[in-house]
């Protein structure tokens, strides 16, 4: 089993990037395969409504300047997703947008019962609507979503600080032991 992690944050090894690693630990530890893909800070465009991938009848997006077709396939390959943001202005950030409108619009009924998780990092407020925006996109997609013991956050702000927010480690701890379950149910 592979699952895919999507660090929507510009800042590389950010609180986001570490919360996600936390999750990814459980996984690991399953003999799990995981990989983390770097989205934010890359030039993405959003959706353009063109309808050039409903023609096609392929999953893949007929902009082919941003790599975006990559990560589509490597969603299509994998049995779990994860999609990681910091809050952006209450939601997620632009190339996490970009990911969920273009996956969404190419890949039709193809990501039903995979599993996908959100994971969010905050400084104070926000994180709610980024938790539910991720979780909106993996509802619309019939993808299957694990729990955790609180919802998948962390309160950080200063790189490093989701180390010092116990509550949000332990979530994370929960929600990768929960992934691990799910997805050996769905999978066997």
């Amino acid at each position: 089993m592979k699952v895919v992690a999507f660090n929507g944050s510009p800042r590389a090894k950010g609180n986001t990037y570490q919360s996600l690693l936390i999750v990814l630990e459980q996984l690991e530890k399953e003999g799990i395969e995981t990989e983390i893909i770097q989205l934010g800070g890359l030039t993405l465009s959003g959706c353009r409504a063109c309808g050039g991938c409903r023609q096609s009848k392929e999953p893949r997006c007929v902009q082919q300047d941003d790599g975006m077709n990559e990560f589509i396939r490597k969603i299509l390959e994998a049995d779990g997703v994860i999609i990681g943001s910091p809050v952006y202005f209450g939601n997620v950030t632009p190339e996490v947008k970009a990911l969920i409108d273009r996956v969404g619009y190419t890949t039709g009924s193809l990501l039903k019962n995979k599993v996908g998780a959100a994971v969010v990092a905050v400084r104070r407020a926000g994180s709610n609507f980024t938790y539910a925006a991720i979780n909106f996109f993996f509802g619309i997609k019939q993808m299957i979503i694990p729990t955790s013991s609180y919802w998948n956050m962390t309160l950080a702000r200063a790189e490093g600080d989701v180390q010092q927010d116990e509550e949000g480690k332990k979530t994370f701890v929960t929600l990768g032991e929960n992934m691990v379950w799910l997805l050996k149910k769905v999978n066997t």
